[in-house]
């Protein structure tokens, strides 16, 4: 499998839809297929979500591109990442920012996260294991924070955790279907941009979905 060539393929695929280039080229540069599981290599460059284990996925491509896009990262940020999953969006982010920090619930996907971006040389990127609170207050604040899990409302802490004129991109909605958000925060107000539908994960712990709390 060429999977440079399957890696450029899917890129200009996201050029239908992504206009920045610095996040076309953080797709061109990260190795998709270090990120699923063995069974799923070959399809590592198809525009899908695919199973990661302990009922997550890996993002399709196209909403880790539109999440990064959104974000409008210039390379001095320090990004908060909820969810770490396989650990791909961060790498993506990690292109695009000085530095990311990343939560995960589920102990081995950050061990195997932290795996997968040790063997990329990464060292922008530190991987906590999240507790109760939503965020990650000790390395507050964060120029913006992405969101993989899909929540009722926009979270208050997480804007609590963010510097004014920093943005958040959350996916919005009921637990089958949400809206993805981008909201600026600013010193006396929020400004709230739909960027269309999504599925995500339901987001779990506070400001989540009764239940899910």
């Amino acid at each position: 499998m060429d999977f440079a060539a399957k890696r450029a393929s899917l890129v200009e695929h996201l050029r239908i839809w992504i206009k920045d280039k610095r996040v076309l080229g953080a797709i061109s540069r990260v190795p998709r297929e270090c990120f699923v599981p063995d069974q799923f290599e070959l399809m590592a460059y198809n525009n899908e979500a695919l199973p990661i284990g302990y009922r997550q996925t890996i993002s399709q491509p196209l909403i880790v591109a539109m999440i990064a896009e959104a974000l409008e990262l210039k390379g001095s940020e320090k990004v908060l990442e909820i969810g770490t999953g396989s650990g791909y969006q961060a790498a993506i982010l990690a292109e695009l920012a000085r530095e990311v920090v990343t939560i995960e619930r589920i102990p081995e996907l950050a061990e195997s996260a932290r795996k997968a971006l040790g063997s990329l040389g990464y060292n922008n990127i530190k991987i906590f294991l999240s507790d109760d609170k939503l965020g990650w207050e000790p390395e507050a604040p964060y120029d913006c924070i992405a969101v993989s899990a899909g929540a009722p409302d926009i979270p208050d802490s997480l804007l609590k955790q963010m510097t004014v004129g920093g943005r958040l991109v959350i996916p919005v909605g009921s637990r089958s279907l949400q809206e993805l958000r981008q909201v600026t925060l600013l010193k006396d107000r929020t400004i709230v941009h739909s960027l269309g539908e999504c599925r995500f994960v339901p987001l779990i712990g506070a400001e989540a979905w009764e239940g899910n709390q």
